[in-house]
């Protein structure tokens, strides 16, 4: 998972059909573990590119998106937020929602 800037985010947001953002604190010990859980979730949708942002460094980001705690996975789709995901529970979890999540993109 690529580290990204504000406008580097927000470029790719525009330019690919789905971004997978994960948004997390360095000190935060769940995020740590959610990071972990992503890197291997990512192995599995080599088409669907995956970014991660501190969101120390994107306060009006967080506004704008409405974040609320961390971690959190946002998925993007031509341009827009479309989901928003607090509680990772577990690699399969994730994998099922991402792949429901993209095969609606198919539809």
């Amino acid at each position: 998972m690529q580290e990204v800037t504000v406008k580097q985010i927000d470029e790719w947001i525009q330019q690919q059909e789905i971004v997978c953002l994960y948004v997390y604190t360095p000190m935060c010990g769940t995020c740590q573990l959610a990071k972990r859980m992503l890197d291997v979730v990512e192995q599995l949708f080599p088409d669907i590119p995956f970014y991660r942002a501190d969101i120390n460094y994107m306060p009006e980001r967080a506004e704008e998106w409405q974040i609320e705690s961390v971690p959190c996975l946002l998925l993007f789709q031509n341009g827009s937020q479309k989901k928003k995901i607090y509680a990772f529970h577990s690699v399969p979890y994730l994998y099922e929602v991402i792949q429901k999540f993209q095969e609606h993109r198919h539809r």
